[in-house]
């Protein structure tokens, strides 16, 4: 028998947060997956294709790991239409986590990870799959560290667009090309790059050559004077007046088609015991060829993962007023297959390794809790959620974990 996922160290950071763990044995629902069922990645290594099917995820920095079983489950959906309420069941799988290291020992996501990559068993694979959505969702972060999370939403006609990559000749997961790096009017030589688009990292990750260039393009723009803050992780920080924060210069990506994406705000601000005392341009330098852009970046937008299409949107959005929303009829399937749940040869499985979601832990941010399954009156809407950032984990290799 599985017995309760772990919830590591929860309970000793998180005293305010009503944190629940997810009990297999407390679900008349529940089974776990066996090594013998074609979602078992880790099946081959398994002694019997009976038992419970394993899984081991590595992510990419500070030996931030997870392992633990496989456990299927059954998601309840209800919602209120025009005529008639609608109720569906969706089946979902949860990595049951066992052990952990890294990251998740130093404060990083009490109440676990939700996986939106393009793995066969990420949440919304099966729910595309079962065809609950489209196989599409939008997330926004808000400038009050609130999140909202829209599945089947693919966006506003009017956004703006950048189609995604593959890497191996594979979609394996959300990874755009960056023609230039802009800072005010100034498009940067040799700041071309490619970029992983992962809200599961706080912050924004540059190859060192364009890191470079955008920094020291950034401090010649601004008129402030540098100073550094102990414990905080970024080189080029800023005292602040007393007249207030100065004028900092606008940063933007450019894609294809100089179709630009302007960061609302790259800073992060330092408070002190008598309020602001000055801020520091959030982006870090990284030993890799490709870049990742984080959290702060997509703060201020609405961001649309269109898989359907292969392609990222993007649209200013306050996170609130998200009416005009492209979304599927939430309408159970006239027919249930036997096995909703993805095929091996529908869904690739991904190869590369996870950015780990150690790096919101490792930098200042402020914490709020991950608020309940809540369906808004709007019927066509299929699910609506109000995230912990670091609860959203864009990358495959966390596709359901």
């Amino acid at each position: 028998m599985i017995g309760r996922c772990s919830l590591v160290f929860g309970a000793s950071i998180m005293q305010d947060r009503d944190l629940n763990e997810y009990d297999p044995s407390g679900s008349t629902t529940s089974k776990h997956l066996s090594c013998g069922d074609q979602l078992c990645q880790l099946g081959p290594n398994c002694q019997s294709p009976k038992q419970p099917c394993p899984y081991t995820v590595n992510y990419y920095s500070e030996d931030t790991s997870s392992s633990g079983f496989l456990v299927e489950d059954t998601l309840h959906l209800a919602g209120s239409g025009d005529t008639s309420n609608i109720s569906v069941q969706a089946p979902v799988i949860i990595g049951c986590g066992r052990k952990q290291s890294g990251g998740y020992l130093d404060g990083v996501a009490p109440d676990g990870l939700m996986g939106l990559g393009l793995g066969k068993v990420s949440v919304l694979s099966v729910l595309a799959k079962s065809g609950l959505v489209r196989n599409s969702f939008s997330l926004c972060f808000d400038d009050d560290d609130s999140g909202r999370l829209f599945f089947g939403d693919q966006g506003p006609a009017g956004q703006h667009s950048t189609p995604f990559l593959p890497s191996g000749g594979k979609y394996v997961t959300y990874i755009v090309g960056v023609k230039a790096c802009c800072v005010g009017s100034s498009c940067l030589d040799k700041t071309s790059f490619q970029a992983l688009v992962d809200s599961g990292a706080s912050f924004t990750f540059l190859p060192k050559e364009a890191y470079e260039g955008v920094v020291e393009e950034f401090d010649r723009q601004l008129n402030a004077s540098r100073t550094s803050y102990e414990g905080y992780p970024w080189e080029y920080c800023y005292n602040s007046s007393s007249q207030g924060m100065p004028k900092t210069p606008p940063v933007a990506l450019q894609f294809a088609i100089n179709n630009s994406f302007v960061v609302h705000d790259p800073v992060f601000i330092v408070q002190g015991n008598q309020g602001v005392v000055g801020f520091c341009l959030a982006i870090q330098p990284t030993d890799e060829d490709i870049a990742t852009i984080g959290q702060n970046f997509m703060t201020g937008y609405r961001m649309v993962f269109d898989r359907e299409n292969l392609k990222l949107g993007w649209s200013r959005s306050n996170c609130q007023d998200l009416s005009d929303a492209s979304r599927m009829p939430m309408t159970p399937p006239k027919t249930s297959p036997p096995n909703p749940l993805p095929t091996t040869e529908q869904q690739s499985a991904p190869k590369a390794n996870a950015t780990a979601p150690a790096v919101a832990g490792r930098t200042p941010s402020k914490s709020s809790a991950a608020s309940p399954w809540h369906l808004p009156s709007d019927s066509r809407l299929v699910l609506f959620l109000l995230l912990q950032l670091v609860l959203l984990f864009l990358h495959p290799l966390a596709s359901g974990l």
